[in-house]
C-alpha cells in the first residue's frame, strides 16, 4: 500500500496527489488500496509540498514565475517538491516520466503509461525559462481545448492563454473551411461564455498562470462587439457613429480598415493622438483586469494586420510605438490607483517593431516586452556566430519594411531593449503558419529546438507560443521537444527524438522517422515557407526543379502505408492508434504533393484547383481526425501557398 500525503491545504498540491495516485494505479493494477491524506508533518509515504515544507533551498527568484522542481523517492514514497504550488504538480509528472510514462498526444488515447513498478529517482531542476506559454488560436473545439490544458500541464508549460478563443471556436463549430464535409453547428455567445470559466477553472486547478489582451481589446474599448467579427465585416452589423470618430483615419477615411475583404474590427487601429481614445483603451482594460484577478498579465498591442495605423496629423508626428507607451504609463497609473498589480507586455508586433521617438517607459517594474517577430522567416535561428545588423529605419507613416531575417527581427528588438531595461519574452509563432508548410513536421521541430535555445542568447525568457493546441498529425514531437527544451535548454536533440518516436512507435521507430524526414526533404523547408522561388516575379513557389523532389511522396507513402498495414496491433493504445494516423497522413501528403508540383512549375491556376480538390477530398476525415489534426488552420495557410503571391504575406 502506498500513502501520499499533502504537507499543505492546496488545491493545486490536492491535484497533484489524485494524479500521482490515478497513474500509479494504472503502471501497477495490482497495488493494493492507495491513500491521500492530508499530513503536514508527515516522515513517510509520498510528500508533496513546497521547497520551503522540506527546508530546502530554492533557486526560484520570482516563485510566481520560476519553476525549481525537486525529486527525491525511493520505491515506497519520498519528496516530491517545487517552488509553488504548479511546481509540484510537474514534480508529480516528472517523477513518472522518470518512470517510464510518457504523454505524447493530447487526451487519453495519447498516454502511454509504463506497466512496472516504481524505483527510486533523484532530479532537481529549475527550469531555465520561466515562460513557457502557449495561446490558442487555429480552429478549436472545447473538448480539444480541455484537453490540451491537461497535456499542456504534463509537458510542464507553465502559461495558458486562450485569448480571443470565441472567435477561433467559431470557426471550428461553423466548420468555416469544410462546409462541403460538415454542416455549421453555430453556438450562441453565451455557450462560449461558459466554456471560457470551463477552461479558467482547469487552468487554475493546475495552478497554470493565465493571460490576456489579444487584439479584441481595440474593439472592446470602444463598444464594438469582438465576437460579432463576421457581421461587421459582412456589414450586417455597422459601426455606431459615436465609436466611428475613435477609428483610424486611414486613406481620408474613419471606417473598419478592409482586409481580405470587408472590414475588420480586428484590424482596425484607433486614433491613439486622440485623448478619449486613448482613455476608452485604458479604462476598458482597466475594467477587464479588475473583474479577473487571476490573470498575471496583461498585453498592450493594437490592431492585427500592418500598414494600417491613423494617418491623422497629429498621429503622423509619432511613431505608433510612442502612441503604445503613452498608454501603457496612462495604464499604469490608473491600475496602481486601482491597486492591481497585474504585469503588462508591451507587444512588439508589426508597425510597433520599430523603436518610439519621444515616449519613454515612466514605471518599468510594471512591464515586459513582448518580442513578435511574426514576419521572420522560419528557415533559420539564431546562434552564437550570428552577426546582427543596423536596424531598419521606420520610413514614414504605414510605409515600412518587413523585417524577414530573424537577424533583422532581432535588430529591431535590440533597438527598443536599448530604450528601457524590462525583462522581455518571445511571443512566436512556430505552431500557426510554420508548422502547416511542413507536412510531416519534422524541419519545424529541429526549428522550434534551435530557436529555444537561441533564447539565452538574446537574453529572453521564454516563449508563449501563437498557433493550433491540436495539431498532433501524424505526431507531436514539436511539441515534445519545444516543452523539454524550454525547461532544460542542454537537452540533446538526437535523444529526444529517439525517446519521443520509440514510444510512440515502438521498435520501428526509425522507419517511421526515416518516412517522415523523408517528407519534409521532399516539400522542402525554404520552399515550402515560399524562400525557394527561382523567379519571385512568377511567385514565392517557382521552382521547376523542386518537382523531381515532390514526386518521391508517392514512394514514400506507400512505405508509410506498408508500415501502418504491418502495425495494427500494439502493446499500447496510442501506438495502435500512432499507426492509423501514420495511414490517413501518407494519403494526406500523396495527394497534397500534386498541389505543388504543378505549383512549383509554376501552373498556378491548376495549383488552386488541386487544392480546392484536396480539402474537398481529404476533408472527408475531418471528423475522424479531428483530435489530431487542424484541418481548418492547416487548408487556410495552404491554400496561401498554393495561390500566386509576389511576396511572403505574414
Amino acid at each position: 500500500m502506498f500513502k501520499i500525503n499533502k504537507l499543505r491545504d492546496d488545491e493545486t498540491i490536492a491535484f497533484a496527489a489524485d494524479e500521482l495516485k490515478k497513474y500509479l494505479w494504472m503502471m501497477m493494477p495490482d497495488t493494493d488500496d492507495i491513500s491521500i491524506s492530508l499530513t503536514p508533518d508527515a516522515k513517510d509515504g509520498f510528500r508533496l509540498g513546497l521547497l520551503e515544507d522540506f527546508g530546502l533551498d530554492s533557486e526560484a527568484k520570482d516563485p510566481v514565475w520560476d519553476d525549481v522542481v525537486h525529486i527525491d523517492t525511493t520505491e515506497t514514497g519520498g519528496i516530491l517538491a517545487g517552488s509553488n504550488p504548479r511546481s509540484v504538480l510537474f514534480a508529480v509528472y516528472r517523477f513518472l516520466k522518470l518512470n517510464g510514462c510518457r504523454w505524447l498526444f493530447p487526451g487519453l488515447d495519447g498516454e502511454y503509461i509504463s506497466r512496472q513498478p516504481i524505483t527510486a529517482q533523484k532530479y532537481h531542476k529549475l527550469a531555465d525559462h520561466c515562460i513557457r506559454g502557449f495561446m490558442v488560436e487555429g480552429t478549436p473545439g472545447a473538448e480539444h481545448v480541455l484537453d490540451y490544458i491537461d497535456y499542456h500541464a504534463k509537458q510542464e508549460m507553465n502559461l495558458f492563454s486562450p485569448d480571443d478563443i470565441k472567435i477561433y471556436m467559431r470557426r471550428y463549430y461553423e466548420h468555416q473551411n469544410n462546409t462541403m464535409n460538415r454542416h455549421m453547428e453555430p453556438l450562441p455567445t453565451e455557450q462560449y461564455n461558459q466554456w471560457w470559466a470551463m477552461f479558467e477553472a482547469e487552468a487554475l486547478k493546475r495552478g497554470l498562470l493565465l493571460k490576456k489582451g489579444g487584439h479584441s481589446r481595440i474593439p472592446a474599448a470602444i463598444g464594438l462587439d469582438p465576437f460579432a467579427y463576421e457581421e461587421y465585416r459582412s456589414g450586417k452589423k455597422p459601426v455606431p457613429e459615436e465609436a466611428r470618430q475613435y477609428l483610424a483615419l486611414i486613406n481620408g477615411e474613419r471606417k473598419l480598415y478592409s482586409y481580405n475583404g470587408g472590414g475588420s474590427i480586428f484590424f482596425t487601429n484607433l486614433c491613439l493622438s486622440n485623448p478619449e481614445a486613448r482613455r476608452l483603451f485604458v479604462k476598458s482594460t482597466a475594467d477587464h483586469l479588475e473583474k479577473n484577478p487571476r490573470l498575471c498579465m496583461n498585453t498592450v498591442g493594437f490592431a492585427d494586420g500592418h500598414h494600417n495605423h491613423c494617418e491623422c496629423e497629429e498621429c503622423r508626428k509619432l511613431h505608433p510605438a510612442d502612441f503604445q507607451i503613452m498608454i501603457a504609463n496612462e495604464l499604469d497609473e490608473e491600475l496602481t490607483r486601482r491597486g492591481i498589480k497585474t504585469k503588462v507586455a508591451l507587444s512588439t508586433y508589426v508597425d510597433l517593431m520599430f523603436p518610439p521617438i519621444r515616449e519613454k517607459i515612466k514605471n518599468p517594474d510594471r512591464f515586459f516586452i513582448q518580442f513578435a517577430p511574426i514576419s521572420r522567416s522560419y528557415t533559420s535561428s539564431i546562434t552564437e556566430d550570428t552577426v546582427i545588423p543596423e536596424p531598419l529605419q521606420y520610413k514614414a507613416r504605414n510605409v515600412w519594411d518587413a523585417p524577414k531575417g530573424i537577424e533583422e527581427c532581432v535588430a529591431l528588438l535590440q533597438a527598443r531593449r536599448a530604450q528601457v531595461n524590462v525583462p522581455c519574452y518571445a511571443y512566436e509563432y512556430h505552431f500557426w503558419r510554420p508548422q502547416m508548410r511542413d507536412p510531416a513536421l519534422m524541419a519545424i521541430s529541429r526549428r522550434l529546438y534551435e530557436d529555444v535555445r537561441s533564447l539565452k542568447l538574446l537574453d529572453i525568457q521564454g516563449y508563449q507560443q501563437d498557433g493550433s493546441n491540436r495539431h498532433f498529425f501524424p505526431h507531436g514531437f514539436h511539441h515534445f521537444i519545444h516543452a523539454e527544451t524550454l525547461v532544460n535548454r542542454e537537452c540533446d536533440y538526437e535523444e529526444m527524438k529517439a525517446d519521443y518516436f520509440s514510444h510512440l512507435y515502438g521498435e520501428d521507430w526509425k522507419q517511421v522517422v526515416q518516412y517522415l524526414q523523408g517528407i519534409s526533404d521532399a516539400f522542402g523547408e525554404k520552399y515550402m515557407h515560399g524562400e525557394d522561388s527561382i523567379d519571385p516575379a512568377r511567385g514565392t513557389h517557382y521552382n521547376p526543379a523542386r518537382a523531381k523532389e515532390l514526386m518521391k511522396v508517392e514512394e514514400l507513402s506507400a512505405v508509410a502505408r506498408e508500415l501502418a498495414d504491418t502495425h495494427r496491433e500494439m502493446p499500447h493504445r496510442v501506438q495502435s492508434l500512432a499507426y492509423r494516423l501514420l495511414e490517413r497522413h501518407a494519403e494526406y501528403c500523396q495527394k497534397l504533393a500534386p498541389v505543388f508540383i504543378a505549383k512549383c512549375q509554376g501552373y498556378d491556376k491548376r495549383a488552386v484547383e488541386l487544392m480546392d480538390a484536396f480539402i474537398a477530398d481529404f476533408g472527408r476525415h475531418d471528423y475522424e481526425l479531428e483530435r489530431w489534426l487542424d484541418f481548418g488552420l492547416a487548408t487556410r495557410m495552404l491554400r496561401v501557398a498554393a495561390k500566386q503571391m509576389p511576396e511572403i504575406e505574414f
